[in-house]
C-alpha cells in the first residue's frame, strides 16, 4: 500500500472534528521533542543572567523557540511522509493517518517559521531570531534534506539543528554569545549520537526498510557500541569544561561527574552486552541520555541560585 491510498484510507476512517484536527495539528510539533527545549532553554537563560532573568523575556525566548522547534518538525513530517508510512514508529503520524493534508502540513510549518522568527525579532533581539531561522534551515535543509538518506552519519551533522536552543536562550539574556554559550552547544552536539544512535539500533529493521542508513542500523551492536562509549565520554569531559569558563559550583560540578559517571557506565554496559552476544538493551541507553541530559541542565539551573 502507498502513501496517498494509506492517507485516503487514514482520512475516511478517522471522523474530522475539530478536537482531533487541532490535535494533529500539535502533533505535526513532536510535542515530545518541545520538552528538551525547556530543558535546555530555560536553564541557559538563567546561567547567562547569572540568576533569575525577566520571567517576560524566558516565557517570549520559550514561545518564539516552541514555534520555531514546530516548524521545523512539521517540516520534517511533510518531507519524510513518504518513509513514515512504512515504518511501525511513525505510522501513527498526521500526514501518514490523513488526519492533514501536505498542502496543510506546510503550510502550518511556514506559518510557524514565520511566526517564530518575527516573535523572536519583536521580544528579544535580531540575534536569537537569526539564530532560530539558522536552526529551522538546518534541521529541514542540512538534515532531512541532504544528510539523513545520504550518509550514516546524518544524526552526528544533523543533531546540531537541536543545539540551537542553548545559544538562542543565551543571546535572548545577552543579546551576544560567549565560551560558556559555545561550550553548551558542542555540549548537546556530542550528547545527540549517543542518545539518538542507541535508538536506531532498536528500530534496526524499520530503518533498513526504508533504506535510511541510521549508524545504529547500518553497523553491528559492538561498533555502535563503541561509537556510543566514545561520544558519551566526550560528551562529560565537554560538560567539564564549563566549570572553569563559567565558573560553576559545587552543585553543577558534583553533578557533571555523578550524572556523567552513570551515562558513561550505561554507554560501556551497552557495549559489553553486545560484545558479549547477548541482547543490548539500546532503549536503556537512550533514556539514561534524556535524564542525564535534563539533571545536568537542572543543575545548570540550580547552580547560580546558591552562593557555592
Amino acid at each position: 500500500m502507498d502513501i496517498t491510498t494509506s492517507a485516503a484510507l487514514g482520512a475516511s476512517a478517522v471522523r474530522p472534528t475539530l478536537g482531533r484536527t487541532v490535535r494533529a495539528y500539535i502533533m505535526l510539533t513532536k510535542p515530545r521533542v518541545l520538552e528538551l527545549l525547556l530543558v535546555t532553554t530555560v536553564p541557559v537563560m538563567i546561567l547567562a543572567h547569572g540568576g533569575l532573568p525577566d520571567l517576560w523575556l524566558v516565557l517570549a525566548t520559550v514561545i518564539g523557540g516552541s514555534l520555531s522547534a514546530g516548524s521545523a518538525a512539521a517540516f520534517n513530517m511533510y518531507l519524510d511522509r513518504d518513509i513514515d508510512a512504512h515504518m511501525q514508529r511513525t505510522e501513527n503520524r498526521p500526514l501518514v493517518t490523513g488526519e492533514v493534508s501536505p498542502r496543510g502540513a506546510l503550510i502550518f510549518a511556514w506559518t510557524l517559521a514565520v511566526a517564530s522568527t518575527g516573535w523572536l525579532l519583536l521580544t528579544t533581539n535580531w540575534l536569537a531570531a537569526a539564530l532560530s531561522a539558522a536552526a529551522i534551515f538546518f534541521y529541514v535543509v542540512i538534515y532531512t534534506i541532504i544528510l539523513k538518506r545520504r550518509t550514516e552519519q546524518n544524526i552526528v551533522w544533523g543533531g546540531i539543528a537541536g543545539c540551537f536552543p542553548v545559544v538562542i536562550g543565551w543571546s535572548a539574556v545577552t543579546g551576544s554569545l560567549s565560551w560558556a554559550a559555545a561550550i553548551l552547544f558542542v555540549l548537546v552536539f556530542l550528547w545527540t549520537p549517543p542518545h539518538y544512535w542507541p535508538l536506531s539500533m532498536k528500530y534496526k529493521a524499520q530503518y533498513d526498510e526504508v533504506d535510511v542508513p541510521m549508524l545504529g542500523a547500518t553497523r553491528s551492536g559492538s561498533q555502535v557500541g563503541l561509537q556510543v562509549i566514545l561520544y558519551a565520554w566526550a560528551t562529560v569531559a565537554c560538560s567539564l569544561l564549563l566549570i572553569p569558563v563559567a565558573s560553576m559550583g559545587l552543585v553543577y560540578s558534583a553533578s557533571a561527574i555523578v550524572f556523567g559517571g552513570w551515562f558513561v557506565y550505561e554507554s560501556h554496559r551497552l557495549y559489553n552486552r553486545a560484545v558479549r552476544g547477548t541482547e543490548p538493551r539500546p532503549m536503556r541507553v537512550f533514556h539514561a541520555s534524556i535524564t542525564y541530559l535534563t539533571l545536568l541542565f537542572v543543575a545548570i539551573a540550580v547552580d547560580p541560585l546558591l552562593p557555592f
